[in-house]
């Protein structure tokens, strides 16, 4: 059963209860929301503060970190995060605008080699590696915001680069010595190395340099080197002649693949000791380290299938404890795209103005938003409020979507939040409001013009603008006018489709 996350009048996090209790404390007065999803209220005076010790079990990872939050008897908490991996590519993009903006007649300026961040800054992380491990405190202190969090335990891992490759390409394993002794060994520089492994000889059409013939062979990146780096696995040789007509897109290479990437496994040996040092510095919590064999070691004893949850669970050393039905995934999005990304450079250094305003009809991009009955996030706008939406996952739901067929469940943040299964946590009966469907309730006739005159049935606001959501209110027979009720309605008085905080006409 989904659990109501609960917080004091304080805002510190006390033990989570049920649906039923979160009901009766809202319908009393004695709470009130906090947050819609994950499901959270603030109490509105003292509690006693009872808290059971609550281990938090993070898989790290650097395509998806596992998140479990749980006691001895049950999972109070589980996620999913997936880290941004968009960052090499933009700062790519970054330095190509760079690189244009010096080609241009541009004023005279000063080399500045001493003034780097590497110099100043001691313990400097790239960016690519920096926001992954913000992402991981990020998620981390989310989740202490919702529980009594009294102890930490992280999963780390550092890979073998060396040994993996030669696994990879059916190499013998390597021992002692043949760890200093790798693939670029006595080499000047990679473009050597990727021209002698492919003895001197195009990869296309055979050419291969002689006395009697003269062949200037170029090395050609598989993958752009924006995306796919200077690895030698990623870097075949070509002659200039089948160089040429490749970019021009006259021949292919179809059987040529750039080889298996260790981007990942570099990022979680870069960020394994980091991570762990500043979640101890920033954290007020104990926090212990772990490893993969031991989490493989209880999973199996146990019989439990392998995912990032499970792995979490069992990191957090409570493997029998009853797993949650809901488990959440995180992602994180950029806030906004800046000029230098995308902007085109026009006559007289006028940058095009290719991008919707910040706000268009009170949506921004990544809204929540509703649309036919289905939860989803604006991807893409337009000044006209034509939009583009989105799930979570990069599923299209459908583009070109009417800003009047959109109903806003919730402004951007950070991190979003959706629940992989079943739907979301009904809003609890009493004080209020929440959108239904038609077939969820016995709607009387009544319509914006024509009130129902039956007391106490449900009266229906059905507005235009979004014909597929229905706000529901109970209605005591009052003549309604101009899309409000009367004062002396005892359900309150609210505007059309607007938010009701209502006493016992609430539904």
């Amino acid at each position: 059963m989904p659990k109501v996350y609960v917080l004091n009048k304080h805002g510190h996090p006390l033990m989570p209860c049920t649906p039923a209790k979160a009901r009766h404390l809202l319908d009393s007065g004695k709470a009130k929301v906090r947050k819609r999803t994950p499901f959270t209220i603030q109490l509105l005076y003292g509690s006693s503060g009872y808290k059971q010790p609550v281990a938090l079990g993070v898989d790290a990872g650097s395509k998806t970190i596992g998140l479990s939050a749980s006691t001895e008897k049950k999972e109070l908490f589980a996620a999913e995060v997936k880290p941004r991996n968009d960052v090499v590519e933009l700062l790519s993009t970054r330095r190509e605008f760079r690189q244009a903006r010096r080609n241009r007649k541009t004023r005279y300026r000063k080399p500045r080699l001493d003034n780097r961040v590497k110099s100043k800054h001691k313990g400097w992380l790239a960016p690519s590696v920096e926001v992954k491990i913000q992402e991981h405190i990020t998620a981390i202190a989310r989740v202490c915001a919702l529980l009594p969090i009294a102890k930490l335990i992280v999963e780390t891992a550092e890979f073998d680069t060396q040994r993996l490759k030669a696994m990879l390409e059916g190499r013998p394993l390597p021992v002692g010595t043949d760890y200093q002794l790798g693939e670029m060994y006595d080499e000047y520089n990679v473009r050597q190395y990727v021209l002698k492994r492919d003895n001197y000889t195009c990869q296309c059409c055979g050419a291969h340099p002689s006395a009697k013939k003269e062949v200037k062979l170029h090395v050609h990146h598989l993958e752009s080197r924006k995306t796919g780096g200077n690895a030698p696995n990623n870097q075949v040789t070509l002659c200039e002649h089948c160089h040429k007509l490749l970019h021009k897109g006259k021949i292919t290479l179809d059987k040529k693949k750039r080889g298996h990437s260790m981007r990942d496994a570099a990022f979680m040996g870069i960020m394994r000791k980091t991570l762990i040092l500043r979640l101890r510095s920033e954290l007020a919590i104990p926090v212990v380290e772990t490893y993969g064999y031991i989490t493989k070691l209880v999973r199996e004893t146990h019989h439990m299938d392998k995912s990032h949850t499970v792995d979490a669970l069992c990191i957090a050393g409570h493997p029998l404890a009853d797993a949650s039905d809901v488990i959440y995934l995180i992602k994180p999005v950029r806030r906004h795209n800046r000029q230098l990304h995308k902007a085109t450079i026009l006559k007289g250094g006028v940058r095009k103005a290719n991008q919707a305003p910040k706000s268009v009809f009170g949506f921004r991009l990544f809204d929540k938003v509703r649309y036919q009955g289905q939860e989803c996030f604006i991807w893409g706008r337009r000044s006209s409020g034509s939009f583009l939406l989105k799930k979570l996952d990069g599923t299209k739901v459908k583009d070109g979507v009417s800003y009047k067929k959109t109903d806003s469940i919730g402004k951007r943040n950070k991190l979003f939040n959706r629940r992989k299964e079943a739907l979301l946590l009904p809003m609890p009966k009493g004080r209020g409001f929440r959108s239904v469907n038609y077939d969820e309730a016995n709607i009387c006739g009544g319509t914006e013009r024509n009130a129902c005159s039956e007391p106490g049935s449900l009266y229906r606001f059905d507005r235009e603008q979004q014909p597929e959501q229905l706000w529901l209110q109970q209605c005591c027979g009052a003549e309604q006018r101009a899309g409000y009720f009367r004062s002396d309605c005892k359900g309150g008085c609210v505007q059309v489709g607007h938010k009701f905080r209502g006493g016992a006409g609430a539904v």
